[in-house]
């Protein structure tokens, strides 16, 4: 049975019982204390948690999942993966244990032509909290489960929290028996490699305090409301019905496999090194397509640093395999037609991921080179230096800086006769991983901060946004907040976070900076707003500060925003997607919007392109915007469900998160997205847009600025003065500038170019004395000397090969010459064979010179350079050279 039809059966069963599909969420978690979702529940957390009413008692989803904590163990074993496919079931207070047993034996063991998988019961075991009497009655006594075969575990395995204060609970595992060629019998409790683990169901029924680790916390009580949160690896599934080994044998994975293998000639099953890399290159690969599928483009941190780490391993990896040129474009077209059968949106969105993928390939092709020359001197160091052992720093500093895998600096560095401090090396990734670690705890108690809005919430409702049509009104103070704490007053300078039970202030969000007013309450206190958030959903938050008299829990207030403010917003907002819309007519659908802000009279856009826009197709799109702006098109917003915006064609933000009835925003016939922001009512009110260029913020990824409005006419106005002024220093017309200035540079570079031929010739006119000055030291021609400062190095290396060329009768030759640029001593050392025959190397005599001078250098033993910090130390310099060469020859 193929991955698609194990996930399409999922969804069939559980929808014709009652349970509403819920699609996978993005890769993108919507969670400030998680990277990327990593379960299948997490889109479902903000229900599990209280926050948010669940839209229907019962759910399921095939959830997109990545985890890489064990990213180094990928590869290794054939267990450890980082993306894979999460099939759940979850109640929200209604069905409990029973049902949810009741439903995963029907399904596992139903036949395959009724729906379900049709696996053998006789070889499922069961296992359940060692405290759970209930779970174990209901599989012995309901579903008919022989005692032998179900087993009582501890709360390692077999309980469940989200690692903070909430809810929890015991789980009851169901594993399958793969037979005695995995291992001894005994059940998972003693063999969980061949009784391996397939479907875990969470009987949520407590809530937990606070603690450590996974047992080390209090039980506070029964939750009020009993639910079920189900968990069943898609992988695994597919594993035994496909009847392989392992994952990686599986439909998905295996093509990937049989691709490198067509790509490299190297064949899986044929050695275990070269098992390793296929494994790393198809998970990696995979995932890598997954997540730029979701938006996700490569970077230095967070979920971009992962796919950066992720995608590079499998490009290392297909090279230990023999590929030599470019192969990401072959193996993500693989991924993207297996893996598009389940998410076709990987078809519709093919030419952005390929291109993101190919970008970050030769980026990291360039840095395997970049990362190659920084080792080598590094080796050079260290064997000068009479050491054996390349330095744990030199090899983190390599793997973190420039993203030099640590088995490649293994393997050059022994090609080199060295071995590395690998034992420093991991200490100081430990270091760098405990800090991390340290980080993402840090951000947990994020959930506890949340507390008392969610009590807010729980105690008034969601803020009403009247602020779509009205800019002041009513309201009431239905929650506050003094320093972060909760208050029931507040007086003249406090710090205050206000909740009301209606508002005319738009909170930030969508791309939209917040508004920005006043709140006056009947008693003539005053409050200052300099900031709306929602850390809750539905709660907007006003930030600021009490300006005059107390402000109490309860009051009445008047709030009114600053309405000049919100105008330049919304025509910031409307800008923004006349910008969009402007760019996918001139680029195509690949330009998706991958992040704005919307300011007072100017806007940043984010768009997907693998490369730079050129500058008449940003001319084109700017006329085209204003073009519209001209056609004083109406803007018009209406909420509807989201299926009917789909078939509108409303255009929706990558990794937003939308409920089932959204708001669509659509100027005129030319623009319809989903939207929450506010808006002008008609084009001709923007006035004016002016982008003001584009450039790269990540691999695959463009931002535009601009600006709209009186602040667009500003900048016009002072380049048409610049113009003016300029029109005037070379009397000419505008349309005549950029010749006329280009004729000026032209004719300034070429005066710089004699300036430069003039300079060299000047320099190598010495080569004839220098040569003729030769020094002989023990049979060995010498040269030494300082030539004027200013000398270029490309000059003086140039003159130092003339002079070597100009010994005659082939004597053993050594020119060493310095000179002073920029503040900075400069020299460079060529040397002849006979030289080299006598142990002379110009590497070696530099490094002499560049120690003394406070700097570095290397180079061939021909010739070679360097340079310091130390101008005054030249003639020590060159004494330093003229030593070592006596001593040598």
């Amino acid at each position: 049975m193929e991955s698609a039809e194990i996930r399409r059966r999922w969804l069939s069963f559980f929808e014709e019982r009652g349970h509403t599909v819920v699609p996978s969420a993005s890769l993108i978690a919507d969670d400030p204390t998680l990277l990327l979702v990593n379960a299948g529940m997490v889109p479902f957390k903000p229900y599990f948690l209280g926050e948010t009413k669940p839209p229907a008692p019962r759910a399921t989803s095939v959830q997109k999942c990545v985890r890489t904590p064990d990213i180094e163990e990928v590869g290794k074993t054939t267990r450890h993966g980082t993306f894979f496919q999460m099939c759940g079931n979850f109640s929200f207070g209604d069905y409990f244990k029973e049902g949810a047993i009741r439903y995963a034996w029907e399904l596992l063991t139903g036949s395959q032509d009724d729906g379900g998988y049709g696996l053998d019961p006789e070889r499922l075991w069961i296992t359940v909290y060692k405290e759970d009497d209930e779970a174990e009655q209901i599989w012995r006594d309901v579903i008919g489960v022989p005692a032998e075969r179900i087993q009582r575990l501890g709360m390692g395995p077999n309980f469940w929290s989200m690692g903070v204060p909430g809810p929890c609970g015991p789980c009851s595992e169901i594993n399958y028996d793969r037979g005695p060629e995995f291992g001894v019998e005994g059940g998972p409790a003693v063999n969980d490699e061949r009784y391996v683990e397939i479907w875990n169901l969470v009987f949520m029924q407590y809530e937990r305090g606070a603690g450590e680790g996974k047992e080390n916390f209090p039980i506070l009580g029964d939750l009020p409301s009993k639910n079920i949160d189900t968990g069943l690896g898609l992988e695994r599934l597919a594993m035994i019905l496909q009847g392989v080994q392992n994952m990686y044998e599986t439909d998905t994975l295996r093509v990937v496999m049989e691709k490198a293998t067509e790509l490299t000639g190297v064949r899986y099953g044929a050695d275990h090194e070269s098992d390793v890399s296929m494994r790393v290159v198809a998970d990696h690969i995979r995932t890598s397509v997954m997540l730029i599928g979701d938006g996700v483009t490569p970077g230095n941190e967070g979920r971009g640093y992962v796919l950066r780490r992720i995608m590079r391993r499998a490009i290392r990896n297909m090279r230990l395999l023999g590929a030599t040129g470019p192969v990401v474009a072959a193996l993500a077209d693989v991924v993207i037609r297996t893996m598009g059968e389940q998410y076709p949106e990987l078809i519709a969105d093919r030419t952005r991921i390929e291109a993101v993928a190919l970008a970050e390939e030769a980026r990291f092709l360039k840095t395997l080179n970049a990362g190659t020359n920084v080792l080598d001197t590094a080796i050079v160091e260290t064997k000068a230096g009479g050491g054996q052992v390349l330095a744990g720093d030199k090899a983190f500093l390599l793997h973190d800086t420039w993203g030099f895998p640590i088995d490649l600096t293994l393997e050059i560095a022994a090609e080199q006769g060295l071995s590395v401090d690998e034992d420093g090396f991991r200490r100081l990734m430990k270091d760098q991983r405990e800090k991390a670690k340290a980080d993402a705890r840090a951000k947990k108690t994020g959930h506890a901060d949340l507390s008392a809005y969610r009590q807010v919430a729980d105690g008034s409702g969601a803020t009403r946004f009247t602020g779509y049509t009205a800019t002041e009104g009513e309201s009431t103070i239905v929650g506050l907040l003094v320093d972060g704490v909760p208050s029931p007053a507040a007086t003249e300078g406090d710090e205050v976070e206000v909740v009301l039970d209606r508002t005319p202030f738009y909170a930030e969000g969508g791309g939209q900076l917040a508004d920005q007013g006043r709140i006056k309450l009947d008693s003539g206190a005053v409050i200052q707003v300099r900031d709306v958030q929602q850390p809750v959903a539905g709660v907007s938050v006003h930030k600021g500060s009490v300006q005059v008299g107390e402000v109490t829990v309860g009051a009445s207030a008047y709030a009114a925003i600053d309405v000049t403010r919100r105008r330049a917003i919304a025509r910031a907002h409307s800008a923004t997607h006349l910008t969009h819309q402007a760019l996918r007519d001139a680029l195509g659908p690949t330009a998706a919007q991958a992040g704005s802000e919307n300011s007072p009279g100017r806007f940043r856009f984010d768009f997907g392109a693998p490369s730079a826009v050129p500058g008449t197709v940003l001319t084109d799109v700017e006329q085209r915007i204003n073009e519209v702006l001209s056609r004083e098109l109406d803007v018009q917003a209406e909420v509807m469900s989201i299926d009917e915006a789909k078939k509108q064609g409303a255009i929706a933000e990558f990794g937003e998160k939308y409920g089932e009835r959204v708001r669509v925003v659509t100027i005129g016939d030319f623009s319809k997205e989903l939207c929450g922001g506010t808006h002008v009512h008609n084009t001709a009110q923007l006035g004016l847009v002016k982008l003001l260029g584009e450039s790269s913020i990540g691999s695959g990824v463009r931002r535009i600025e601009a600006l709209v409005g009186a602040d667009a006419y500003h900048f016009l106005a002072k380049e048409h003065t610049v113009v003016a002024q300029l029109q005037e220093l070379v009397k000419g017309r505008p349309e005549e500038l950029p010749e006329k200035i280009s004729g000026m540079l032209a004719k300034l570079k070429d005066a710089e170019k004699e300036i430069e031929r003039f300079r060299a010739e000047k320099v190598l006119q010495a080569a004839a004395g220098l040569a003729g000055g030769a020094r002989d030291v023990h049979g060995v021609a010498l040269v030494t000397g300082q030539v004027p400062d200013g000398t270029s190095a490309d000059d003086l290396r140039k003159l130092v090969l003339d002079v070597r060329n100009r010994i005659p009768g082939g004597r053993p030759t050594v020119v060493a010459l310095f000179t002073v640029a920029n503040g900075r001593p400069l020299t460079v050392i060529a040397t002849d064979e006979a030289a080299r025959e006598r142990g002379l190397k110009a590497g070696d005599l530099v490094r002499a010179a560049a120690k003394t001078l406070g700097g570095g250098g290397g180079g061939k033993p021909d010739v070679a350079q360097g340079g310091g910090q130390n101008p005054e130390a030249v003639g020590e310099a060159i004494a330093a050279v003229e030593r070592l060469v006596a001593e040598t020859a």
